[in-house]
């Protein structure tokens, strides 16, 4: 039995260090590619939007103004919060906001479906503040509640607005955006000082990064419940409405979507201080891919974040292919996974060693969660790492199905996927009557 042991371990150690799904290489032909981008953009990131995984950045993580691409989480979180056969009414605030404007008035009544497609298309900055306080409000004082928004004074309609501001920072945080504030529901450039429990103040910006912004797209097209409308909305090519006595015919600027075959939905974004923005996604072969640029090309060229973003996507689509990890070459083996020892476990005759054995549930079964993903989109000279940890003793009693270790799987150095191990088996714990039980048996005593 130990010599069985030493070989479970000389294995499980094989599994740990060997088992890969491709060959590594630090020169391979997808780094190589990587290196020879050439860009405009001051941050840049292509995301894999299934797994959330950065397959390209550079500057990802430093934040920045984002000017219009704010809108997507503007769209979000009024669809989640909002109806959209819902009326609202028009604030003098709406209204005063700066080109580029839908030029609505105060007091005009409008349906939240509609300016969702001004915001979006058009990028229309008082529709994104009518939403905005549209959904805010709910989160004011019970007497502002029941005002009619076309009386709001500046500053009720400032406070609509940043309740409305905090439901996009509280969506922000459940995304995992640590570096991301938003201010202005429009993408206006804006900073506001916070005085904190202490009593310090702190002066915030307006901003995200281009790693986050990509995160909250993929959101939007992959998870939110109301990823359906989301889409629909921003692929569009044109919108006309009627309100107020007034039509209203909205294009889509999003000049990607004709650009490339598999083109999803996206938004530009542009402000003296941010420069030019943008935020796209594209599907093709199973493969979605979000790109989001900040700052590129201002005061240049506007059309520089379309070659960034045909460049990024292309590269995605070129070197980047779906991978399970629990195919052949790399899931975990598990005819490998001894039986473990079970100390103080009852035995078929007295004197004996308990075990139980193990198995891997799960298998074949997918994701449990959106943390675990069955599988990534790899370049070919990407590796999976495999690690069991499984114990090599449990004290009895022990019940069939208790976990005893997991199979992780890696992919720089990050848990994408893990597999449980539990025992098939339960083992009793050695007992007085168990005990006179085998001597009775032993001694063949009546």
């Amino acid at each position: 039995m130990r010599f069985k042991r030493i070989i479970g371990g000389f294995l499980c150690a094989l599994l740990l260090f060997g088992q890969i799904g491709v060959a590594a290489s630090a020169e391979g032909e997808g780094e190589s590619a990587a290196a020879e981008l050439s860009l405009y953009a001051t941050a840049a990131v292509l995301m894999d939007a299934d797994s959330g995984r950065v397959l390209y950045g550079k500057d990802q993580d430093t934040p920045m103004p984002m000017a219009s691409t704010t809108k997507i989480m503007t769209c979000i979180t009024v669809l989640e919060n909002g109806n959209l056969d819902d009326m609202l009414t028009v604030s003098a605030y709406a209204s005063s906001m700066p080109k580029v404007k839908l030029y609505l008035r105060t007091g005009e009544q409008y349906q939240v479906r509609d300016l969702l497609f001004s915001l979006m298309l058009e990028s229309h900055n008082d529709s994104a503040v009518a939403l905005a306080e549209y959904i805010g409000k709910q989160y004011l004082s019970p007497k502002l509640q029941e005002k009619d928004t076309g009386a709001f004074t500046s500053e009720e309609s400032k406070e609509a607005v940043a309740a409305f501001a905090a439901l996009m920072n509280k969506k922000a945080a459940e995304l995992g955006c640590t570096q991301t504030y938003f201010i202005t529901p429009n993408g206006l450039d804006a900073t506001e000082t916070i005085t904190l429990e202490n009593g310090e103040t702190v002066t915030k910006e307006h901003c995200t990064t281009a790693a986050e912004l990509a995160r909250i797209m993929s959101y939007c097209i992959k998870e939110s419940p109301q990823r359906d409308l989301f889409l629909e909305i921003t692929r569009t090519p044109s919108y006309t409405f009627s309100a107020n006595s007034r039509s209203f015919v909205c294009a889509n600027h999003n000049s990607f979507l004709s650009m490339m075959e598999g083109a999803l939905s996206g938004k530009t974004g542009f402000t003296n201080k941010a420069g030019y923005c943008y935020v796209g996604s594209l599907e093709r072969d199973g493969r979605t891919f979000v790109v989001a640029l900040l700052a590129c090309g201002w005061p240049n060229n506007k059309n520089y974040k379309w070659s960034d973003t045909k460049e990024l996507m292309q590269y995605g689509i070129d070197h980047y292919f779906y991978r399970s990890f629990l195919e052949d070459g790399v899931a975990f083996d598990e005819s490998t996974l001894n039986p473990i020892l079970v100390a103080g476990g009852q035995t078929d005759v007295l004197g004996g060693t308990a075990y139980t054995d193990v198995v891997i549930i799960g298998r074949g079964v997918g994701a449990s969660d959106d943390k675990n993903v069955a599988g990534l989109l790899l370049r070919e000279d990407e590796e999976v790492q495999v690690i069991c940890n499984v114990k090599e003793r449990l004290d009895a009693p022990v019940q069939a199905g208790t976990v005893v270790g997991d199979i992780s799987y890696l992919v720089d150095d990050k848990v994408y996927y893990t597999e449980k191990i539990v025992t098939t088996q339960s083992v009793e714990k050695i007992d007085l009557p168990w005990c006179v039980e085998q001597i009775r048996e032993r001694f063949c005593l009546p």
